[in-house]
């Protein structure tokens, strides 16, 4: 009899067990719960990570791009007209979009050498502060804004243009021209943000930083602390740069090269700790470490250190479960409801759009898709307060819930469906950032659970079996063309 009430006690506590396992659903009345399970590994994910100065996407996480551009390479002189800027960003920018590459330009009149100086013709080299150079300094960012302030290919710009390669350096910004450049900039930039190289320039504005030469022992106190004391400013504006290899004593918190900050756990867990304080979104020149590229194998222990890095910059959406009707009312209206939580260390600074759609189970195309009304995705902040001792946040992330309504339209078929979700770049509004989940279709959507219209479907839970590896999804792009900055709500049926 002992036995025999063992026997019962565990069938009853099994399915219970199944029912409460991570991306498992479980029913309650006619809406069902899916849980999902966050992917392990890091993701090639847009507008953070790596950043490279190659736009070709062969980077194994970088689709940020640093572009530097020659003043007299735009202007040659004050006769040539907007139309040059363009066709030398088309050039230098081709294709970027099939590989869901975002540029960061940065426009410069000065190289290292006293001999590398990139004036107009019609402009005297080292004038900075000539009526005429003011005057035409006004003209190219009202231009870079016509070119570049709506262009899906630019993530962000860097001021640039003064000092050694545009970093407000050698010499300094004056405070007339900060004012001058500043006013520029922002009206140039009403919908692309604006980064600069110094934390204490430009205080009457809220631009992004590029630091570079990030985590420098020598820099630490003006720069890092500098970038801290700018408070909220990382909430609504990117904060990036590169480490610096190659001058004072960098190898001291960074070692000698790329491969030893990734390799060695003092040096990486040092960098992480930078970004995790600084809430830093992209980092170049480490970014170039060895088998980067997939040009050679690289060794374990870097390839294993560059995943760490990349799992910290910026955004990382955990997608913590979903709620749906699990049968939905044919040309009814239904609700869907998730809990999304940034484990990162900066937040997604566009507001893109987050979908909703239906796939036919088969093929996997799309046969019906909307998306949510309010969602800003811009406000799943991160924690805040990186304790270095703890190596944790004080104030630990949020967990957002976001709920939206839909309608089915009359032209669905009844029948079962995947539920799926994604998140949209506007510019041909099509999947281009993933979720940190294992429930993933190559393309870019989330499926989380099996619905029916119109009929009843047993089992919502999809087998594990059928999702691919995000990590090794190539296909998420772009599109170019006359896209909004953020599309309006739309409900339809694909073709």
């Amino acid at each position: 009899m002992l036995i025999m009430m063992s026997i019962f006690a565990w069938m009853m506590i099994i399915p219970c067990l199944v029912m409460l396992t991570p991306a498992h659903a479980s029913g309650i009345g006619e809406t069902v719960v899916i849980r999902t399970q966050e992917f392990p590994h890091a993701l090639r994910n847009p507008l953070k990570g790596f950043r490279t100065d190659r736009c070709d996407g062969r980077h194994e996480y970088a689709t940020l791009c640093r572009t530097y551009l020659k003043w007299n390479e735009l202007e040659r002189d004050a006769s040539d007209g907007i139309e040059r800027i363009r066709e030398v960003c088309n050039r230098r920018w081709s294709e970027v979009e099939k590989h869901n590459v975002k540029v960061i330009p940065r426009v410069y009149l000065h190289w290292e050498k006293e001999d590398e100086k990139y004036w107009p013709a019609d402009m005297q080299p080292g004038d900075y502060s000539s009526d005429q150079f003011k005057a035409r300094v006004k003209r190219l960012i009202a231009r870079l804004g016509q070119c570049w302030d709506n262009d899906p290919r630019v993530a962000w710009v860097q001021m640039g243009i003064i000092g050694k390669w545009g970093e407000h350096h050698s010499p300094e910004v004056t405070p007339e021209m900060q004012r001058i450049l500043g006013d520029a900039f922002t009206a140039a930039f009403r919908h692309k943000m604006v980064t600069v190289r110094h934390p204490w320039n430009f205080r009457g504005y809220t631009f992004g930083i590029y630091w570079d030469s990030w985590g420098h022992v020598q820099e630490i106190e003006e720069h890092g602390k500098g970038i801290a004391a700018l408070g909220d400013r990382w909430k609504i504006r990117p904060i990036g740069g590169e480490c610096a290899y190659n001058w004072g004593r960098w190898w001291e918190r960074l070692g000698r090269t790329p491969d030893d900050t990734l390799r060695e756990a003092r040096y990486r867990n040092y960098l992480i700790d930078t970004i995790r304080w600084l809430h830093g979104t992209s980092l170049g020149w480490v970014a170039d470490y060895t088998g980067a590229y997939g040009e050679k194998p690289g060794e374990p222990k870097i390839r294993a250190g560059a995943e760490e890095v990349q799992k910290t910059f910026g955004y990382r959406f955990i997608l913590e479960e979903v709620r749906y009707p699990v049968t939905l009312p044919a040309q009814g209206v239904f609700s869907v409801t998730f809990k999304v939580r940034n484990v990162g260390s900066a937040p997604f600074y566009y507001r893109w759009p987050v979908e909703l759609c239906l796939l036919d189970p088969a093929s996997r195309q799309v046969v019906w898709r909307d998306t949510f009304q309010d969602v800003d995705i811009r406000q799943w902040l991160p924690g805040d307060r990186w304790n270095w001792e703890t190596h944790a946040y004080e104030q630990k992330p949020e967990t957002h819930t976001v709920r939206g309504t839909f309608q089915i339209p009359p032209a669905l078929q009844r029948g079962k469906y995947a539920l799926a979700l994604a998140i949209l770049d506007p510019a041909g509004m099509v999947p281009s950032c993933r979720f940190a989940i294992r429930d993933y279709f190559r393309g870019g959507r989330h499926p989380i659970g099996y619905v029916g219209v119109g009929v009843s479907v047993p089992e919502p839970q999809i087998d594990p079996e059928y999702f691919d590896d995000p990590a090794q999804d190539d296909t998420l792009h772009y599109e170019l063309g006359n896209t909004p900055s953020y599309p309006s709500r739309r409900n339809e049926l694909s073709p």
